[in-house]
């Protein structure tokens, strides 16, 4: 498993509970893969955001490399 550190400061909130987002580790997991992140996530329900800019830059180059094995 890996650790990877992409928490921001951040003023957004949760749609849902109207909380502020807090730093805390999630698993994210794609085909078969584990990697421990530390994400900006609801303290009430859990939603996760992941930046546009992670989605599209990071998580995107792992993902073409797990499909490419």
């Amino acid at each position: 498993m890996s650790n990877f550190s992409f928490i921001a400061e951040t003023d957004w909130r949760c749609a849902c509970c109207n909380k502020n987002l807090q730093a805390s580790k999630v698993n994210v997991e794609y085909m078969g893969s584990v990697f421990n992140v530390e994400l900006m996530v609801c303290p009430d329900c859990g939603f996760v955001l992941i930046p546009e800019d992670l989605a599209l830059g990071k998580m995107l180059q792992v993902e073409q490399l797990l499909e490419d094995k």
